[in-house]
């Protein structure tokens, strides 16, 4: 996967073009925003719940659902 985004020429995270992102003139160029996924956070809580159990988290897949109302 790493080789791919490599050779894509794009961030593996951000996915922006590596060569506009890594210059130097570009430091302060980007902003960012934060929002918050509940479903995300709903698996973040169960995760955490399974560690305290003492579970591991190797291989540990994660689905997220709606609840029924």
């Amino acid at each position: 996967m790493a080789l791919m985004e490599a050779e894509s020429g794009l961030c593996g995270d951000c996915g922006l073009p590596l060569v506009e992102t890594t210059a130097a003139d570009n430091e302060f160029a980007y902003d960012a925003s934060i929002t918050k996924c509940h479903a995300c956070l709903a698996g973040a809580r169960r995760v955490a719940a399974h560690q305290e159990e003492g579970g591991k988290t190797e291989g540990l897949k994660v689905s997220v659902f709606r609840r029924e109302t």
